[in-house]
């Protein structure tokens, strides 16, 4: 089966991209939010955080406390690293048990936003980037996320893999860039993956 991996920075329209695609009848795995979901259910990841960032990284009720890692971590390259080299392997493999899962589908996609920066990008046969230039993508971000300023954007995008070196490593390039239509864009590649 073919795995197809969709990256690009914070507000370029993975997420628009993706829907496309499952709206082609294409399954998507979204790893941001199955990497929330092994954070709090995976036993041996669980066990790992608390080792590597303290009790703390869980409620005393066993939820994950997201809160205090975001805290422990954002400023700290180190401990940023640590976490994502302790959550990255298990996200794969639970890629991995879902993509068998999805076996009967001509293709399945990933969406990572890090698919370069955790070598996710391994696990993929191809890997289609989405741009947008950063007016754009800051104009949409403050619109979004109404509780972040242009400050808390620009750090978080500072922190991502440059959009150039995104680009350069992808097999495909979708620009949503307010100026193309991403719907011819997304027919033609799903008509490319489906006759493999």
């Amino acid at each position: 089966m073919l795995k197809i991996g969709i990256t690009g920075g914070i507000g370029v329209g993975k997420t628009i991209v993706c829907r496309m695609f499952q709206v082609l009848g294409i399954p998507v795995y979204d790893a941001d939010t199955r990497a929330k979901w092994v954070m709090q259910y995976d036993p041996q990841l669980k066990e790992e955080l608390q080792e590597a960032f303290g009790t703390a990284a869980y409620t005393p009720e066993g939820q994950l406390n997201r809160t205090y890692l975001s805290s422990v971590v954002f400023n700290n390259p180190e401990r940023l690293a640590l976490l994502n080299a302790l959550v990255h392997p298990h996200v794969g493999t639970d890629f991995e048990k879902w993509a068998a899962a999805h076996a009967a589908a001509p293709y399945v996609i990933k969406e990572a936003a890090l698919m370069f920066e955790s070598e996710s990008w391994r696990q993929m046969d191809e890997i289609i980037a989405v741009f947008a230039p950063l007016d754009v993508r800051m104009k949409r971000l403050l619109q979004r996320d109404q509780h972040r300023t242009e400050a808390d954007i620009r750090a978080i995008i500072s922190k991502q893999l440059k959009e150039e070196e995104k680009m350069a490593r992808a097999h495909h390039i979708v620009y949503n860039d307010d100026k193309q239509l991403i719907i011819p864009q997304v027919l033609a590649l799903h008509e490319q993956f489906k006759s493999r």
